[in-house]
C-alpha cells in the first residue's frame, strides 16, 4: 500500500462515501427547491380590476352627530397574486375628481384646494406590496403606501370577505373581496373644518379582479 497504508486507504474512503452521500443529499435539496420555485411562479397570476364592480366608499363624522358618506370610482388597477408563494402586488389609481356624495354642492366644496385639491393632484394611488394570507390561500389584509394630494403614508387594507370563482360570463377566475381602512386626513394636509368634522376617515373598498390568461 506504500505511504498510505491500510489506515490512509480506509480514510480517504470514508472520506469519499460521505462526500457522496452528502452530495446526493444536497442535489436532492435542489431538485427539491427548484421544484417548489416552479410551482410557486406556476400560481402566479395576473388580474384586472373589474371597473362595474370596484369602488371605494368614505365616510366621516360631522359635528358628532352623522356621517357624511361619499364615492370614487370606478377604479383602475391590477394584482399580481401567488397563493403558493402567499405573496402578491396590487396597484390601483383613484380619480379623485369624481367624487361623487350625492349633493353636488358637496362635491364641488371636496374638490378645492384646501380639501381633495383635485386640480393640483386629480389621482390618488395606492400600492400594496405585502399580502397576508389565511387559511385555503385567502387575502386577509393588503399592507402598502396611500398615496393622496402628493403625500404617501403607510396604509393596510384589511379583507372583510376575500373569495376567488370562475365567472361564466368572462370564463375567466374573478377574485375580489370587501376591505376596510382607515387614516387621518390631516396626515395628507387636510386639516379644513377640524374639528368639527372628524380626522378620521373610514373607507369601504369593493374589489373584483378578473384574472389575464387562462382560467
Amino acid at each position: 500500500m506504500g505511504r498510505w497504508g491500510h489506515g490512509g486507504f480506509r480514510r480517504v474512503a470514508l472520506a469519499a462515501a460521505c462526500a457522496l452521500v452528502w452530495g446526493t443529499g444536497g442535489l436532492a435539496d435542489a431538485k427539491a427547491q427548484a421544484q417548489a420555485q416552479a410551482q410557486a411562479s406556476d400560481a402566479a397570476a395576473q388580474y384586472v380590476f373589474d371597473r362595474t364592480h370596484t369602488f371605494v366608499h368614505f365616510e366621516v363624522l360631522h359635528f358628532d352627530t352623522a356621517t357624511i358618506r361619499g364615492r370614487f370610482g370606478p377604479l383602475d388597477g391590477q394584482a399580481e397574486l401567488n397563493p403558493v408563494a402567499r405573496s402578491g402586488r396590487v396597484q390601483v389609481v383613484v380619480d379623485v375628481a369624481q367624487v361623487s356624495t350625492g349633493l353636488p354642492v358637496l362635491d364641488a366644496l371636496l374638490k378645492r384646494a384646501d380639501l381633495l385639491d383635485t386640480e393640483a393632484h386629480p389621482k390618488a394611488y395606492f400600492v400594496g406590496d405585502t399580502l397576508d394570507w389565511g387559511p385555503e390561500g385567502r387575502v386577509t389584509a393588503v399592507r402598502g403606501e396611500f398615496t393622496l394630494r402628493g403625500i404617501s403614508r403607510p396604509l393596510t387594507l384589511q379583507a372583510q370577505r376575500w373569495r376567488c370563482y370562475f365567472n361564466p360570463l368572462f370564463r375567466r377566475q374573478v377574485c375580489g373581496g370587501d376591505f376596510v381602512a382607515e387614516f387621518k386626513r390631516s396626515d395628507f394636509g387636510i386639516t379644513h373644518s377640524l374639528p368639527f368634522v372628524a380626522d378620521t376617515v373610514r373607507l369601504t373598498i369593493q374589489v373584483e379582479g378578473i384574472r389575464e390568461g387562462g382560467r
